[in-house]
């Protein structure tokens, strides 16, 4: 399982003090207010920070991290990623599953290979599962209760039944 989870990616720098503008990946946006701690990912490097303010403005989150203080510093992690560590993820609520553990994960219907989860569509009222196969090509599945029967994170595979009309016969 991946050790690190995305939470915003780092869009811009806002005003000289080192704060940046974030797009948020998380569905609790929230999750913001509780965060210590977060790594930006540059380069394929983590490094810590400490966070220090917290704001939201629109969609956007504004965060000042320790060690950020102005305008240049804050624009050399533009389009930079801020993940947390799994242990300080917020927990997740029954039916609820980081992006990052179902990507990967081969997509069932029946006994029949659809295939993989290659990533996730957040629409807003429900997630829609990207999955890539031979035999469909690329299938968009909604993350329904009644299309997603079960999901089993630790063997990387999830047992659908796709509505009618999904994918031809």
């Amino acid at each position: 399982m991946v050790e690190y989870l995305t939470v915003g990616k780092i869009t811009n720098t806002h005003g000289v003090r080192g704060e940046m503008k974030v797009i948020p990946s998380t569905s609790d946006i929230s999750r913001f207010d509780y965060l210590k701690i977060v790594w930006v990912e540059k380069d394929d490097k983590l490094t810590e920070y400490f966070v220090e303010k917290v704001r939201y403005h629109k969609n956007f989150v504004l965060i000042k991290l320790h060690g950020i203080n102005d305008m240049d510093g804050a624009a050399e992690l533009k389009n930079c990623y801020l993940k947390v560590d799994r242990k300080n993820a917020r927990p997740l609520g029954e039916d609820e599953y980081f992006i990052a553990d179902l990507e990967g994960c081969e997509v069932y219907e029946k006994d029949v290979l659809l295939g993989r989860i290659t990533s996730v569509l957040q629409t807003g009222s429900n997630d829609v599962y990207v999955v890539n196969g031979d035999k469909y090509g690329e299938i968009l599945i909604p993350a329904l209760k009644n299309v997603v029967l079960n999901v089993d994170i630790e063997n990387r595979r999830i047992q659908v039944e796709l509505p009618e009309g999904l994918i031809e016969s």
